[in-house]
């Protein structure tokens, strides 16, 4: 039986994906990605450098709260 703390470890070493690869995942251009994320949407963005990335189960998790949806 899986512990809580092994599913922390499986999210916490997913990958990065960047502002691109998030766009394609969502089926957006890059532009929507970063309007929401201007507009405070909610979007799970983080800065790293000078570029946003993303984790893909962070954006699924989004999408089913109804954080895409349109406004």
């Amino acid at each position: 039986m899986p512990m809580e703390g092994d599913n922390m470890t499986e999210v916490s070493s997913e990958k990065w994906i960047s502002l691109e690869d998030a766009a394609e995942y969502l089926c957006v251009k890059p532009v929507t990605i970063r309007d929401w994320i201007k507009k405070g949407k909610g979007i799970p963005a983080r800065k790293i450098g000078r570029k946003w990335a993303f984790k893909r189960s962070e954006l699924d998790e989004w999408v089913k709260s109804g954080g895409s949806a349109i406004e």
